[in-house]
């Protein structure tokens, strides 16, 4: 197990599009520390003995039983939730939650997505991120990335990022993208992606060194 003094935990949050799992990737590749995106679904699975398409299905998405909560207006606590697959999207949730932070606590690593900087809000070596973009910027990346038309990649976007934030909102009751719910939150296309990884490891570098 890595020593607590020297352990750094950056979570990341992203729009969809905004290249923030490259940034990830970059940034834990040049800190020389683990990267853990879809792997988290992998550890979580195999820590609880389940198969990874168990969680893949819940994998950052609101159940059409959480939407139709939303919907009602009914609150999260001290209800009976309308649907059964609530209770098992909850107990996955829970188990990830677990397996995430008992990766925390053996190595530094970059974790992107999965509530992470929620789950590790009381762990003093975890910085929290959330890395978005200019909307054109990311539909030309999605474009690029998944060879689909801009209508389909605008589709996606809007798509993608209201499951994110619903997924978020309900397991974390922060707002998904707002400022205040982060340690820092950053445009990437003001510095371009290999700068923004240059930013934020100084920004990293110096938090550690106070």
């Amino acid at each position: 197990m890595e020593n607590n003094k020297n352990r750094m935990i950056l979570t990341i949050g992203r729009q969809f599009g905004s290249g923030g799992r490259e940034i990830g990737m970059k940034l834990a590749k040049l800190l020389g520390i683990g990267y853990y995106d879809k792997e988290l679904i992998a550890v979580a699975a195999r820590e609880s003995g389940l198969c990874t398409e168990v969680f893949e299905k819940a994998d950052e998405r609101a159940s059409s039983g959480m939407a139709y909560a939303f919907t009602m207006g009914y609150p999260y606590m001290g209800m009976f939730m309308p649907y059964n697959d609530i209770l098992s999207n909850d107990e996955l949730f829970r188990i990830q939650s677990e397996a995430i932070r008992n990766l925390a606590a053996k190595e530094s690593c970059v974790m992107v997505g999965r509530c992470a900087d929620y789950i590790l809000r009381d762990d003093p070596a975890c910085i929290s991120f959330f890395i978005h973009n200019n909307p054109e910027i990311r539909v030309q990346r999605i474009v690029e990335s998944m060879g689909v038309s801009v209508e389909e990649a605008k589709n996606l976007m809007t798509k993608t990022d209201k499951g994110r934030a619903s997924y978020y909102n309900y397991y974390t009751n922060k707002t998904w993208g707002a400022s205040a719910s982060y340690n820092l939150s950053i445009d990437a296309s003001i510095l371009g992606i290999d700068d923004t990884v240059d930013f934020i490891k100084t920004f990293v570098e110096r938090k550690l060194r106070k």
